[in-house]
């Protein structure tokens, strides 16, 4: 089984929602993980709430370290459904994402969006399906820890 670090090394791999974002990986199981991002300046919209592609990213997010943090094979989105319960108090979102069912080649996974205030900020559902490809087989399984490293110290001087 992978440790939290191999995990969130894997995703480090994921230029826009780790380094442009900011998410990070909290906890991760199979068909389980927990992601948070801080609210910067840039997650806002003109109307000074977090903007719904940056809930939805979150929401993906940790849909996807539920799926594939463990598995074998990848898992990628056929479906998403969102509903926006109350804009976000706080000062970071937290997503949790759990496997309802899990198939051969589809699964059913829930996502609830929270802030650290307790705030119900979103609902997601995610149907997906899941490849004949390996995860081992992914160019972020192949990327040696200098590298991501290196490719994140890049971004940020973006």
């Amino acid at each position: 089984m992978r440790s939290l670090k191999e995990i969130q090394d894997f995703f480090a791999g994921d230029p826009f929602t780790v380094q442009t974002l900011g998410t990070e990986i909290r906890e991760a199981g199979p068909g389980y993980a927990v992601c948070a991002m801080p609210l910067k300046p840039m997650h806002f919209n003109v109307a000074g709430i977090p903007h719904g592609g940056a809930v939805f990213s979150l929401g993906d997010f940790a849909f996807g370290v539920a799926a594939n943090g463990f598995a074998q094979r990848l898992t990628i989105s056929l479906q998403h459904d969102i509903t926006y319960l109350t804009p976000a108090r706080g000062k970071e979102l937290i997503a949790t994402a759990r496997c309802v069912k899990g198939g051969h080649h589809t699964g059913f996974y829930t996502v609830e969006i929270t802030d650290d205030m307790g705030t119900n900020v979103a609902h997601m559902t995610v149907n997906g399906f899941t490849l004949d490809q390996r995860v081992t087989d992914l160019p972020a399984a192949k990327r040696s820890k200098k590298e991501v490293n290196k490719n994140a110290a890049n971004q940020q001087k973006m």
